[in-house]
Formats: C-alpha cells, sequence, structure tokens
C-alpha cells in the first residue's frame, strides 16, 4: 500500500479535523459521538498500522515503506521506519484506543480533550516515522502543546503549575538541539536522517575557551542532542518535572506520558546519538552509566518514601528509564535488545498501572495511599490485575518486565560490573516499593467505611486492561515475538558504532606516536 506511513500517521489528524468541523454543542449526545470519533480514529489507525507490521521485513536493516517528496524551502517529507522504529509506531497505535476508552468518563469539554489526543496521537508517530531532521523537530516540539494543554485544562488542582514545568523543561532542553542540527546541516549539507548517519562527523580535539574538547565536533553535537533526549527520557538529575506531571494530569494523559512520550528520548539516543555520534558515545558512556546506575537506586529510594500513587509510580518510570540509558549505552547487542524491549515493556507495564490508579480514583477521589486498604474483599477482580502489573514492574520472571531488565543488565555487566552492580540493587529496590504499595492498598482487612460500598471493575474497565495483560504475558514468556524484529537492526547499529570506534581509537594512537 503506498503511502501507508503518512495514512497511519495522519489517520488521528483526519479524525481530530472531522470533529473540529462538524461536531456541535456540548450536550450528552455530543459528547457521546466525540468519544467515538475519537475512538474509531484510533482504532482504525491501529488496524493500518498492522499492514506495517505484517509488511515489515526484519532481515532488511534499512529503512522501508519510505515515503519521499518535495516540501518546504528544498527540504525534504521523507518518512521510514526500520527494526528500531516500527514496534514504537506499533506501541502508540495500540496504546491510544486504550487511551479513548480510559477516558469514557470525562464529561469536561469533551470534543476538546479528544481533539488533544488525537493531534498528539499523528505528532507521536510521526516522531517515530521522520527521516529528516527538520521534520522530525517538529513532530518532536510539536508534541509539547496538546499535552501541555491536556495537563493544564484537564489536570488536578495544580495543573497549571505542572503544565508550565513540563513544557518548560521539555523545551528549554530541546533548544540545544535546534542549534546542533543547524551545524549538522552546516557540516554534511542536508537534513537528511540516513545521509546524516553515514556522515563522518569531526573527531579532531580542539579547545574552546580553555577547554579540551576530545572527541572535537562530535561531542559538543551529542551533548545538544543529550540536553533534550536526557530531559524526555527524563534522567536524572533533570527528572523533577515528571512526578508533578504525572501527578496533575488525567488518568489518561499520565497513560500517554509514561507509555509512550518518555519513549522518545531512548528512541533520540538510538536514532541520533549512537549512530551520529558513536566516539562522542563511547567517551561519554562512563557518565551516562553512572548517572543512570544513581538513578535507579535514588528515585528508588525516593519512590519508597510517597504518599500519593501517582508520583510513587512516576519515580518508578524514571528508575526504570535508567536501565534503558544504560543498556543504549553499553552499546552491545544485549545491552540495546534490552533498552528497547524494556521501552516497550514499560509502555505496557506502566500504562496499565496508571490506570489501575484511575480505576480506584474514580470511585473514590483521592491517590493517597493511607485512603485505601484491603481492597481484595470488595474488588477481586482489580486486586487480581493490579498484581500482575505490580509483579511485571518488579520484573518478575514470566513478564515483560524481566527480560527487559535482564538483558539490559547483560549488556551492561559486559562493559562495567560495578555499574551493573549498583543498578541490579535497584532490583530489589522496586520490589520493595511496589509491594509495599500493594500491601497497603489491597491487603489486609476493609476498615474504612468509605471503602465498604465501593465496586469492582466495570466490563468496559476489564476490557481495557485485556489487551495489556495478554501483551505483559506474552511477550514474558516469548519475547521472541520482539526480538527478531528488533536484533538484526541493532546488530548493524552496534557494529557501525563498533567500527567508527576502533577507527577512532587506530588514529588517536598513530596521533600519539
Amino acid at each position: 500500500m503506498d503511502n501507508l506511513l503518512s495514512i497511519v500517521t495522519f489517520l488521528p489528524l483526519l479524525g481530530a479535523i472531522i470533529l473540529a468541523l462538524f461536531l456541535r454543542g456540548d450536550d450528552e449526545a455530543a459528547q457521546r459521538n466525540a468519544k467515538w470519533v475519537a475512538m474509531w480514529a484510533t482504532t482504525a489507525t491501529f488496524l493500518f498500522s498492522l499492514f506495517i507490521l505484517t509488511g515489515f521485513d526484519p532481515q532488511d536493516t534499512g529503512f522501508q515503506f519510505v515515503e519521499e517528496r518535495d516540501w518546504l524551502l528544498g527540504l525534504q517529507y521523507k518518512m521510514g521506519v526500520d527494526g528500531i522504529s516500527v514496534l514504537f509506531v506499533m506501541l502508540t497505535t495500540f496504546t491510544m484506543p486504550l487511551v479513548i476508552a480510559a477516558s469514557w468518563h470525562v464529561t469536561h469539554r469533551v470534543k476538546d480533550y479528544m481533539i488533544a489526543f488525537l493531534i498528539l496521537e499523528t505528532l507521536m508517530i510521526g516522531v517515530f516515522c521522520a527521516l529528516d531532521l527538520v521534520l522530525f523537530y517538529l513532530f518532536f516540539e510539536a508534541g509539547l502543546i496538546p499535552m501541555f494543554l491536556i495537563i493544564g485544562i484537564w489536570g488536578g488542582a495544580n495543573r497549571v503549575y505542572a503544565s508550565f514545568k513540563f513544557f518548560l523543561y521539555t523545551f528549554l532542553g530541546s533548544v540545544l538541539m535546534l542549534v546542533a542540527m543547524v551545524a549538522m546541516f552546516s557540516d554534511a549539507g542536508t537534513t537528511d536522517i540516513p545521509t546524516l548517519m553515514e556522515h563522518n562527523f569531526g573527531t579532531q580535539t580542539f579547545s574552546l575557551m580553555g577547554i579540551q574538547i576530545i572527541g572535537g565536533m562530535q561531542t559538543l553535537l551529542w551533548l545538544a542532542f543529550f540536553a533534550s533526549f536526557a530531559v524526555k527520557m527524563p534522567m536524572w538529575p533533570v527528572h523533577t518535572w515528571l512526578p508533578d506531571a504525572h501527578v496533575q494530569a488525567p488518568t489518561a494523559g499520565s497513560v500517554v506520558l509514561a507509555a509512550i512520550l518518555l519513549k522518545m528520548g531512548g528512541y533520540g539516543f538510538l536514532r541520533f546519538s549512537l549512530p551520529m555520534f558513536p566516539v562522542a558515545s563511547d567517551l561519554m558512556a562512563p557518565l551516562v552509566l553512572w548517572m543512570s546506575a544513581i538513578a535507579i537506586v535514588y528515585t528508588s529510594l525516593v519512590a519508597m518514601v510517597q504518599e500519593d500513587m501517582k508520583k510513587l509510580i512516576a519515580y518508578s518510570s524514571v528508575a526504570h528509564m535508567g536501565f534503558v540509558t544504560m543498556g543504549i549505552f553499553a552499546a552491545n547487542q544485549q545491552g540495546v535488545d534490552g533498552a528497547i524491549f524494556q521501552m516497550l515493556s514499560h509502555g505496557f507495564i506502566s500504562g496499565a498501572l496508571f490506570l489501575c490508579v484511575g480505576v480506584i480514583y474514580d470511585r473514590m477521589h483521592t491517590r493517597e495511599i493511607d485512603a485505601y486498604g484491603g481492597l481484595v474483599a470488595r474488588m477481586p477482580a482489580y486486586a487480581l490485575i493490579f498484581m500482575l502489573f505490580t509483579m511485571a514492574n518488579v520484573g518478575l520472571p514470566g513478564t515483560s518486565g524481566f527480560i527487559g531488565e535482564f538483558l539490559t543488565l547483560v549488556g551492561v555487566f559486559q562493559v562495567n560490573t560495578w555499574v551493573a552492580a549498583v543498578a541490579t540493587t535497584g532490583v530489589i529496590l522496586s520490589a520493595a516499593y511496589a509491594l509495599w504499595l500493594y500491601r497497603r492498598v489491597v491487603m489486609g482487612d476493609l476498615i474504612k467505611e468509605s471503602l465498604k460500598t465501593i465496586t469492582d471493575m466495570t466490563r468496559r474497565e476489564r476490557a481495557i486492561f485485556a489487551p495489556l495483560v495478554i501483551m505483559t504475558i506474552l511477550l514474558g514468556v516469548y519475547p521472541a515475538l520482539v526480538t527478531d524484529i528488533i536484533s538484526p537492526s541493532v546488530a548493524a547499529l552496534v557494529a557501525d558504532v563498533e567500527t567508527a570506534q576502533a577507527a577512532f581509537e587506530a588514529a588517536t594512537m598513530v596521533a600519539e606516536n
């Protein structure tokens, strides 16, 4: 099918345009229609994206389904996917119908709410498909706007502060990336991403304001991109916007933020930092590995003292993203495979955990852990599902959470044993805070009067969780569903990075002699 990527990318935007132009009023019927239009648009997008997955050849390590045409001032509109990006497209299209279904209870400005999520889906898919620097930057930055509005309009009591903090952190980080993109265009004469991946950016050491820049231009470009992607991940210590954003965002906003938006940082490292700046990536890897290890331990400890369920899960996300950055900059097959697997797995698990919080928040209108206890007596189905995703978050064998963490740690162990040892303590700490949360919310006697009439999950809520349960268990027992697709592209990436690093080391030795 021609233009398949463009169809998948812009189909949600078409749904948003239909809502904006043809839906009038804010009565109950109009609200219901807005929800159904959004549901059909996201479902159709997912169904079309299945053609991408079924037509994708994992053994072809190049870009597939490529679309290219003249666009703006000599720039190219270029889209394509490879083994690294195709599953992130699938994660996005898989998640969005569930997000819309989880928003069925929304009654405030429903049409605007659905339009924001549909536009956001188009921009997120565009990030994973763009093969032009300018196109990527536009998708990457424009995604801030609908998320800013989702938090700021439909969020909690402190939503305005959280939305501005989210926007400013992520936008300011990306300004440096824009400067780096201009420098890349000046050096390479193109904004074509596949061409830039083959381009050799300078690695000759020079002095800048009295400081020796080892790795030359590559190091400066790497740092500029790192500033953007580290905030987006988010990495310690630029992670503080995430807990506030999660706590104030509506449930659906938290699901999208955790399941998809955070993955753009990891995807950026894989698409830009490693292939375009391999020498700088190697030079800066020890810094990233230790930052990641510190993040895993520190944010796990912070999670243990949280009283708000959403904030606890948000800090858990920062810890799990630490495994991702470790795996990526281990720059070996197991590490990068594990990082990608962990991102996909985290999309299902963290999204489900935020939905679990949303289920009881809709009934009790509080996220305070102390307000609950003994829910198993009234909500057995909820207790079972919450337990499954708690165990998956811990990394229990048999769930997808185990595969990603295990592969990542194997990859990191080959590079730095001490970093792997410190990071492994994070697995123990994650069990502590996750099981303690479950114990306080679900287990024990039902003694609070306000909980004695709480009802179990509805049929709609169970239907939302069903696909997430299936994927979490399926990938846990049969990880080849993911690794068979990503491994050839990862192997090609790792080989290119190692070749570039070996050439730099040889040139350095020659220069020293």
